[in-house]
């Protein structure tokens, strides 16, 4: 055999076993250093560490699960939505602008959610000039897309648990979470589609 062809052969095994070799799952030493790593003070306990069924879903499908277990999971979320007790979806737009505003919570320090920092993915109000870009502009939504009591259903829920909607959506579950109260949600719901708005304006 020809040296020249003997590496070529050699190069070409190679390439073969490694295109057929499994992947590495990294994942089970990963939480097993984030648990060994991680201590718990004020309200961040560990129970933060532990995946629920749709979090372990999407980091096993890398946020693409199949359709059948997406459709599950979804409807999973859909019916742990907690809707107000007084059927009212909308809150103070004004409160809800500075919740959008506030990056923080959920830190050891904090008591509870106080701030869903909306601004860090969305564009929402005219008059900021700094936001980003994770998230689809928010500016005029219900002025675009409708008002009305589905919108705001939609809104709320959306808000409530982004999950819902979309199983492996990057927006957080914040009233699922507890990182947002029931007032807190209508607030920001309130943000988006009452009429009075900056944002619908």
């Amino acid at each position: 055999m020809r040296p020249a062809f003997a590496g070529t052969l050699a190069a070409a095994v190679l390439l073969a076993s490694c295109a057929t070799a499994p992947e590495h799952d990294y994942r089970p030493e990963a939480i097993a250093m984030m648990k060994r790593d991680f201590h718990a003070k004020g309200i961040a306990t560990m129970d933060r560490l532990n995946q629920d069924e749709l979090q372990a879903a999407c980091d096993k499908y890398r946020n693409a699960p199949p359709a059948d277990v997406a459709d599950s999971l979804q409807k999973a979320q859909a019916a742990s939505i907690k809707w107000p007790a007084d059927g009212r979806l909308l809150g103070d737009w004004r409160a809800g602008e500075k919740i959008a505003q506030n990056g923080r919570g959920m830190t050891w320090k904090d008591k509870g959610g106080v701030g869903g920092s909306c601004y860090n993915c969305h564009q929402i109000g005219p008059a900021e000039s700094s936001f980003g870009t994770i998230g689809p502009s928010l500016y005029q939504f219900a002025k675009l897309r409708g008002y009305g009591d589905s919108m705001e259903r939609y809104v709320y829920g959306k808000i409530y648990d982004a999950k819902a909607y979309n199983a492996c959506s990057t927006m957080p579950r914040f009233g699922h979470a507890g990182a947002l109260t029931e007032q807190q949600v209508k607030d920001l719901t309130a943000l988006l589609m009452d009429p009075g708005s900056p944002v619908n304006q």
